[in-house]
């Protein structure tokens, strides 16, 4: 790898690991959604995205912490892993609303349109939109509050440094 590329790579390396963490929980959300929508779940599309995404994000809670941001945290692990499935529950509703919006609010769903259409829409806007804006948030919330940097946040509260004698009024 070139030093530039490789200097870049290290600077951003818990973004790369979670991206490769986001690619791989793509597959799962997308095997477990059209595996259901495509079956059992065929005429509750939303319902089939909710338990994609669950099982999804159970993945991607092992992942991330043993892998992305190992090196961080210093939380109890039922304290940080509730506070990653609140993050994971934010972008569940942030991932599934344009799917909803899509469906109901534009009614891109047979009889209303194509078989074609609809099924384009709902993969645009379940699995393009949805986890792309899920992505971002999840990404700034994880480093944010699950996953903080130790050294951040033992910086964070500082303590007001001992009076020295030459504070000291007359």
């Amino acid at each position: 790898m070139p030093a530039p590329l490789h200097a870049l790579a290290l600077k951003h390396h818990e973004l790369l690991k979670f991206a490769v963490v986001g690619g791989t929980t793509f597959l799962v959300d997308n095997a477990v959604f059209y595996g259901l929508k495509l079956t059992v779940l065929e005429p509750k599309p939303v319902t089939a995205k909710i338990i994609a995404v669950l099982v999804a994000t159970i993945v991607s809670y092992v992942l991330n912490r043993e892998w992305s941001f190992r090196t961080r945290g210093g939380r109890e692990r039922r304290h940080e892993a509730a506070l990653f499935f609140l993050v994971s529950g934010v972008g569940l509703v942030l991932s599934s609303a344009p799917l909803w919006i899509s469906r109901y609010g534009f009614h891109l769903e047979t009889p209303d349109v194509s078989l074609v259409t609809q099924e384009i829409a709902d993969f645009v806007s379940a699995q393009v939109i949805g986890t792309l804006i899920a992505m971002v948030f999840r990404f700034w919330a994880l480093r944010k509050w699950v996953f903080p940097d130790e050294k951040e946040q033992s910086g964070s509260v500082r303590l007001a440094p001992a009076p020295d004698s030459t504070d000291e009024a007359a």
